[in-house]
Formats: structure tokens, sequence, C-alpha cells
């Protein structure tokens, strides 16, 4: 067994680790580790998925034709160039996959979502990633960073974990610096957040470059996150690529209906919409008066910076928060030790994360 050798770059992966969701001894988890729906899912997606419990003995449409037309229909897109997958992190490891391998080099912002250099690495591609400006993605500093071997560029908008995004300017800017034979991938998770003029999740884009691929996923408004649902558009050649390498029956058909049917429920998707945007700005406000930074963010969470180290810090703050319950993401993975990422909860919730984050830094 020793002989056997994976692929360079696969032993460098640190495997991924989601948000906490248990705290020893607590009796209420209060959990705001993950940017999951504070609202949950649409009583409709509820609805949608114990109706077609009784037919799990069947396979899924393996091409999501109803879904890839409910989405066309919601978001005014031809239904032959979105592509569907488990979470946006398939999508991503497809992408990565198809258009990437050993020599290459896979450039994103250096705070950018972990999946693009795990993605990189398990290919066997170069990770590069690009400082940014005031927790921002900075356009000159990723073009600067183009090589030869450059074969795409990953921009999550908004970023998590800082919260930060490039407006519509920006983000034409920097496809009019890419080589025509460098993929520009826009993941637009947080997309549905955003109600900022100057922000586009990069759709335009898509329509007039063949180089361009926008992903996006059911797991934050929609509330699906169980279900692991994300759907990409693209150019018709980079869709017939994709499904040549994926899975033939790569979401579940409960991920289908629950989908279509959240997607239908625009009334649930304004409340999550509007209690986000209240709660959002208490929650940034309030840990704020505290004394602590608030990163600005335009998604459903806050990044709270603390003390660097010692009793203040953010390893301390996240052990006071757990025992009380609290689980909050810490960020050091991110380049961000000093640092905790805190979504957005209920009503309670908020005031419950509040209140101990008070007591801690009293």
């Amino acid at each position: 067994m020793a002989s056997l050798r994976p692929r360079p770059g696969i032993l460098e992966i640190e495997p991924y680790v989601g948000g906490k969701a248990e705290a020893e001894g607590a009796a209420r988890i209060v959990k705001l580790s993950a940017n999951e729906s504070a609202l949950g899912p649409s009583p409709k997606a509820i609805e949608a998925v114990h109706a077609i419990a009784l037919a799990m003995h069947r396979y899924p449409d393996g091409g999501a034709r109803a879904l890839r037309r409910a989405l066309g229909t919601r978001f005014g897109l031809d239904p032959a160039r979105i592509v569907c997958g488990a979470g946006s992190d398939e999508l991503i490891q497809l992408l990565t996959r198809a258009y990437a391998g050993p020599g290459d080099e896979i450039l994103y912002s250096a705070h950018g979502f972990l999946m693009y250099r795990l993605s990189a690495l398990g290919v066997g591609a170069l990770p590069v990633a690009a400082p940014e400006r005031e927790l921002c993605a900075d356009v000159d500093a990723l073009l600067a960073r183009l090589t030869s071997r450059t074969r795409m560029v990953f921009l999550a908008n908004p970023n998590n974990p800082t919260g930060s995004y490039l407006s519509s300017d920006e983000l034409a800017r920097l496809h009019a610096g890419l080589p025509d034979d460098v993929l520009l991938v826009i993941d637009a998770a947080y997309a549905e957040f955003v109600r900022r003029n100057d922000y586009s999740a990069g759709l335009e884009l898509v329509d007039r470059a063949e180089n361009v691929v926008m992903t996006r996923t059911f797991s934050k408004l929609f509330g699906l996150a169980a279900l692991r649902l994300g759907w990409l558009y693209a150019s018709p050649a980079v869709v017939d690529v994709l499904d040549r390498i994926r899975g033939p029956f790569n979401v579940g058909m409960p991920a289908q209906v629950a989908g279509i049917a959240a997607l239908e429920d625009l009334e649930h998707q304004e409340r999550a919409r509007e209690h986000n945007d209240r709660w959002l700005a208490w929650l940034a406000s309030k840990i704020a008066g505290l004394g602590v930074i608030v990163h600005p963010s335009v998604a459903n969470f806050v990044l709270v910076r603390f003390s660097p180290d010692g009793d203040r810090s953010a390893a301390a703050a996240s052990a006071h928060l757990e025992t009380h319950g609290i689980l909050a993401r810490p960020m050091a993975a991110y380049g961000l030790p000093e640092c905790l990422r805190i979504s957005v909860g209920l009503e309670d919730e908020n005031h419950a994360v509040v209140r101990s984050l008070a007591e801690f830094l009293a």
C-alpha cells in the first residue's frame, strides 16, 4: 500500500471543515457558524419533499430539466445554458477539473472562499492568492498576478467571509483584463441578499463572453443547505463540457422538487430578505458598539475583528460564546485569525449573541 501515490497536490489539501454545529453541555444551540437561512426553507419546499418521499426508489431526472426551466423563468435565462449540481461546491470542482490541471495556475483573492484553493490542489494546479484591499478583492492585484499559466480566476461576489463586493464596473474591468483563454468564475452565492444599485451577479458578462461563468446556490436565501443544490449559468460551450463530465444523476429528486417550489415562493424569499436587511444592520451596529471592529457586509453575516491575542482574542471570544451555546465561525483558515464570522440569526438569537459578546468584552 505504501507504493500507492495520489496525484500531486492532493496531500497538500487540509479537508474543508464546515461551521460547528454542536456545543458540549449546551441546553440550546444557536448556530451562527454557517451562514444558513435564519428563516429556514419555504413551506412549499417542505411540502414538495414530503410529496416525493414515496418515489425515492426512482432515479431523478439526470438533466434536472424542470428545475432548469424554473430557474430560467425566475431569472429570465435560457435553461439550456444552466447546469445544476450538488451545491455550488460540486460545480466549482467540475469547472476546475474541466479547465485546469498540473502546471496550470488558478487565481483568487487572498480571503476568498476556501474551495477555490482546495479545488485547485485537487487537480494538481497551483493556487495563487492575490492581496486584497481593505478586505475586498483588488482588481489590479488580481490582474498583476496573471501569468501565461493562469487558466481560471475565481471571484466570490459578495465574498465569504468578508462580506465585501466588487461593483459591476469593477467586475467588468476585471474581465476586460483577462485573456480569452482564462475562465472567470463569479461565485454569486450571496447575490440574493444584495440591495446595491452598483452590484451585478454577472449575468450580463456571461451573456456577452464565452469565458465567464456565474455560480449560485440554494443554500443561503432559499434555505436548502441540507439538500445540496446549486446551479450555474454559462456559455453553451462550457455547458457542453460540464455535461460530459458531471455525474449522470448528480442532483437528487428531493433537491430538484424543493428547488422548484422554493423558486416559486416569492413571498418567502422576500420575508427572508427583509429579515436579513433588518437584522444585519442591527447586529453590525450593536456589536460595533461594544468596541470591536465590524467590517461592512452585504451578505447574511458580519465579520468581527477582535484583539490579535490575549484574553480578548477571537479564539477567546469563540470559546466564551460556545459556553452559552452560541456557535460562530473562527476565521484562521482564511488568514484572519483575529476574526469571527457571525451569521444573522432569528431575533432572539441575534440578541443572545450581542448579550454574550457584551459580557465577554465588559
